[in-house]
């Protein structure tokens, strides 16, 4: 089994990047599904529901997933710094 190295090398094939451009990553992705059992039934639905948990990426944010795009993209362009509100 092979390590899991971030969301940029997971779907780089689909993603507007260089081959050789390095992503710029925080091992952010790769977060479980947890199946929740008592909505659907509080709700009368007879249906599996299942949440993603994104507060176990990096930096406990959604947002590590998009950032790590567009700051290894920012890489590729020749940027130098990056700012980032939060």
């Amino acid at each position: 089994m092979t390590r899991y190295t971030g969301i940029i090398d997971h779907y780089r094939a689909f993603l507007p990047l260089a081959p050789e451009t390095p992503a710029v990553s925080l091992g952010e992705g790769n977060t479980p599904l947890i199946e929740c059992i008592n909505m659907p039934r509080q709700l009368g639905l007879d249906i599996r529901l299942f949440l993603k948990f994104e507060g176990l990426n990096p930096t406990g944010s959604f947002k590590d997933r998009g950032m790590t795009m567009a700051v290894t993209k920012a890489k590729e362009e020749g940027s130098e710094m990056v700012i980032c509100a939060s």
